[in-house]
């Protein structure tokens, strides 16, 4: 169909443009014919005639023909006339973002402070303020992974579950990334709108199963974004004890557990899913370059393809409507007449009730 032609998006509704005002002459003419039967019953010919001469048929004429019209045009406007056309590009309503946030207790480590996980929390803290559109959630993991906060457009309550999480939020030892992101896509819509998930971890993943997890999201069109924390050097790693006292984390020998992030498997993980991968940085500048990263990715890829609309103008009906019923509203059915003198022949009394007749009929 060329749009640009006249045409109907709604051609359903045309029945009432035609049904309705032939419906209505229908009623009208059997109003007549009701009225003009009392009448004649009422009285002979020649008193009905004296009763109805003020009567215009001329201006009853028209006002049932504007009534009609009126009606016709309704049902063309609930038709949806269309003519023109336009170019409408369907934009999502922002990105729908899922933070992965490893609290295992590599990440409490101190190569940036004040520890990889605080500064984690911040930096995602900040870029969710930054992006102030689209919808965000929260999986924290260690040996397992947990979904913290739903995708929801309530920043207070993502703040509120993302600064609750430590080191002490999943009970279980270890870094398993790639159950981690299995329950992150678990989290998220199965619809056709692209799948964004941030992962935040210092990449150390003792279960090796991040890189065969991210494949087999690329095939759902996951997109996953990789941040690491920490320092390729690494740091010893500090715990809180029962005692209240700090206590390096030792390994089976006894020997000091240092952590180090691991960016050639976070890096893996990203490009397996056509996602980038950034080091957070001590101010956690990582994650403001993925926002960048983002917002282009929303302009290029994150708009729909064109559609050519038609350009609606049943507004032009609806004006139509109400013009006609105004103008009908203001026309009335009786014409001036001076009195006549058959009427003054009469007599007055006559007279009298012709004019009272006139007046009720």
């Amino acid at each position: 169909m060329n749009l640009a032609h006249p045409h109907f998006a709604e051609p359903r509704w045309l029945w009432l443009a035609f049904l309705g005002p032939l419906s209505l002459v229908v009623l009208q003419r059997y109003s007549g014919w009701m009225r003009t039967r009392q009448l004649a019953q009422l009285a002979s010919p020649e008193f009905v005639a004296a009763l109805t001469r003020s009567r215009s048929r001329a201006r009853r004429f028209i006002k049932n023909a504007l009534l009609v019209l009126a009606v016709t045009g309704i049902g063309l406007a609930l038709a949806r006339p269309q003519w023109g056309e336009q170019a409408e590009t369907s934009h999502m309503l922002g990105q729908d973002i899922l933070f992965v946030l490893d609290c295992s207790r590599s990440m409490l480590a101190t190569d940036v402070s004040p520890s990889r996980l605080q500064r984690a929390q911040l930096a995602i803290l900040d870029f969710v303020h930054r992006q102030s559109h689209g919808r965000v959630g929260l999986v924290a993991f260690a040996g397992q992974a947990f979904l913290q906060c739903p995708l929801t457009f309530d920043y207070g309550a993502f703040q509120d579950s993302l600064m609750n999480v430590d080191e002490r939020t999943i009970p279980i030892p270890g870094t398993d990334v790639g159950r981690a992101l299995e329950e992150s896509f678990l989290a998220m819509e199965k619809g056709e709108r692209e799948k964004l998930i941030v992962l935040v971890t210092d990449g150390e993943d003792l279960e090796k199963g991040g890189i065969r997890a991210a494949e087999r999201l690329a095939k759902q069109k996951v997109v996953i974004f990789t941040v690491g924390v920490g320092t390729p050097s690494g740091s010893e790693i500090q715990v809180l004890t029962e005692q209240g006292k700090l206590e390096l984390v030792r390994d089976d020998k006894g020997q000091t557990v240092k952590s180090r992030l691991d960016e050639p498997t976070l890096r893996a993980i990203a490009q397996a899913t056509h996602g980038v991968y950034y080091p957070l940085g001590p101010v956690g500048e990582g994650l403001a370059k993925i926002r960048l990263d983002l917002e282009n990715r929303a302009v290029t890829s994150g708009s729909g393809p064109q559609r050519r609309l038609g350009v609606d103008r049943f507004h032009v009906a609806v004006a139509a409507v109400l013009i006609l019923l105004v103008v009908e509203s203001l026309i009335g059915t009786r014409r001036w007449l001076r009195e006549s003198s058959g009427a003054s022949s009469a007599g007055p009394g006559i007279s009298r009730e012709i004019q009272a007749a006139q007046r009720t009929s």
